[in-house]
């Protein structure tokens, strides 16, 4: 199996999140509510994604949901 630059240096930086509480159901996907419990478990700031609608409602977890263009123009310098 081939190696992808990117996805080595994604898991070389990445860390394990335990889940010490279960959201579920909160939103009308259940895949999506696994990645919005990763989120509330690991603090984070945003998830970022096109799929805006299918994680209505997660701001009151804390966790905005932005757009990869718009989160490009947040992180630029």
């Amino acid at each position: 199996m081939r190696s992808h630059p990117f996805l080595d240096y994604f898991a070389s930086v990445s860390e394990f999140q335990r889940i010490d509480f279960l959201w579920r159901p909160f939103l009308p996907d259940p895949d999506d509510d696994l990645v919005l419990e990763v989120a509330v478990a690991g603090r984070v700031d945003a998830i970022v994604t096109y799929n805006q609608n299918d994680f209505v409602g997660s701001d009151r977890l804390g966790v905005r949901i932005i757009r990869p263009q718009d989160f490009i123009k947040e992180t630029r310098i």
